[in-house]
């Protein structure tokens, strides 16, 4: 495993880079040698997928809207390509639900439908990983043909700081990478698991899930408990990046429980904590118009 000060002895540039990307605030940890440092001239490009379930209309309403005001900022946007969509299973859907359903995809193109039970349990984390070569339609070669960097799965009651993401996935391997947040009391240099709140899988490992038997066969139970599993049998993810305390379960409105260098957010099951995290991270602040200001 290189160390920190190995890694930003490769001359000058590399280390203001190191610098500037606060790059003593993630572990990168790796059981072999990682690869060299240099990255492609293109941009990173990420894809996080909400797993939810088909009634919840209104809170990924709430979601688009959080993401789309990250996703505008010019900083942002010339770091990285990151492309939210909402993931759903087609079994069971009510015919009302099924409506709904269709009108947001068409609306807004963001929502994925998969040929699945709608139970995090019964293999719906396998199904999202398993189909997204054939739906996106990539090889299953490695290298310059995948249409993505990393391959996110986040629950619908995490809120993720896109910028801060992007920032701690620039110094991480972009091949047989595994980054989320491990138990505090496990191995923290090499986790078994990645907690269920979220977590990202480098592309390669996407291609892996969808073509392993193993992985076919071992595809129910506890989801986040499951996805170590495939990959430590597979002897898979040998690059493990863990972002604990940097994604946490919510606590309270008080600033002094949010961390400056939030990831994300877990536990956000009421829109009024909803309401405290986007407030404490100024994703939205409410102006009164100038129309309104001549009315009072």
């Amino acid at each position: 495993m290189h160390t920190k000060k190995e890694r930003i002895e490769g001359g000058r540039r590399e280390r203001d880079l190191a610098r500037r990307q606060g790059h003593h605030q993630c572990r990168r940890t790796s059981r072999s040698r990682p690869p060299a440092a240099q990255r492609p001239a293109e941009l990173m490009s990420v894809l996080v997928g909400v797993h939810t379930m088909p009634g919840k209309h209104s809170r990924r309403h709430l979601i688009r809207m959080a993401y789309a005001l990250q996703q505008q900022t010019p900083a942002l946007r010339a770091a990285a390509r990151v492309d939210v969509r909402f993931v759903l299973c087609a079994r069971p859907m009510p015919p009302e639900h099924r409506v709904f359903v269709a009108l947001e995809a068409r609306a807004y193109g963001d929502v994925l439908v998969l040929d699945c039970a709608e139970n995090a349990e019964e293999g719906k984390t396998y199904t999202y990983f398993a189909s997204l070569p054939t739906m996106l339609g990539s090889g299953s070669g490695g290298g310059g043909g995948r249409p993505y960097d990393y391959v996110m799965k986040v629950d619908d009651d995490t809120f993720l700081q896109l910028d801060a993401l992007v920032d701690t996935l620039r110094s991480a391997p972009r091949e047989d990478m595994y980054c989320g947040v491990g138990l505090p009391f496990h191995d923290r240099q090499f986790p078994p698991f990645m907690l269920g709140m979220g977590y990202l899988l480098s592309w390669d490992l996407v291609e892996w899930i969808a073509t392993s038997d193993m992985v076919r066969r071992e595809a129910m139970g506890v989801e986040d408990l499951t996805t170590g599993k495939w990959l430590n049998m597979g002897h898979k993810a040998k690059n493990r990046v863990n972002i604990f305390p940097r994604m946490y379960d919510y606590k309270s409105a008080k600033g002094e429980d949010f961390l400056e260098n939030t990831i994300g957010v877990h536990q956000l099951k009421q829109d009024l904590r909803w309401a405290h995290t986007l407030e404490h991270f100024n994703v939205t602040r409410l102006e009164p118009s100038s129309m309104l200001l001549h009315n009072f």
